[in-house]
This record gives C-alpha cells, sequence and structure tokens, in this order.
C-alpha cells in the first residue's frame, strides 16, 4: 500500500495489514532519571511499555510516515529525554 506521496508504509502478511513500528531500548545511569520518570515521559509521547529486546513501542498505525518524519520523532524522543543522564536507541520498522 503506498501513501499520496508514494512512500510505502504499510505491510501485508497473510490479508492483514501490518503498520510501522518505532522500538525504543533505553540504558539508565545510577545518577540519571529514575526510571519511573523516563517511562512517564515515553508513555505520555504514545509509546508503549513492552517486554523483551525493546523497552517501549509506538505504533504509527495507519499513518503515513517518511524518514524526515521518522528524523522529527527521533528529535522529539530526544528532547524528552534530554538532561535524563541516560542513552537509548530507537529503530523502526
Amino acid at each position: 500500500m503506498k501513501c499520496l506521496n508514494g512512500d510505502d508504509v504499510l505491510f501485508f502478511f497473510e490479508d492483514e495489514v501490518v503498520s510501522m513500528k518505532t522500538y525504543l531500548k533505553i540504558l539508565f545511569n545510577s545518577e540519571g532519571s529514575a526510571p519511573s520518570e523516563v517511562k512517564n515521559q515515553l508513555l505520555n509521547m504514545g509509546f508503549k511499555a513492552t517486554k523483551g529486546n525493546y523497552d517501549f513501542v509506538y505504533d504509527w498505525k495507519n499513518e503515513c510516515t517518511n524518514v524526515d518524519e521518522l528524523v522529527w520523532f527521533a528529535d522529539k524522543v530526544h528532547a524528552a529525554l534530554k538532561d535524563s543522564n541516560i542513552y537509548f536507541s530507537i529503530e523502526t520498522i
């Protein structure tokens, strides 16, 4: 399926639409913000806590996103976590 701007966004798997997701992995520092504070900030941004290889996931649902929007979103995550003295990695698939 294509967005109006031509970007591929949705994938089909056995007649089911699968949307893009942004995964976040957090590395806390004992001198940084409390995990509960970081969790609250991310939940307010629309992330959901998850188990497994990642700590949080953001579901784009059926929104059309392109690389510029993904970078903008990563900048937003960076700004929200700035000065919290943590490291994070972000991956969108």
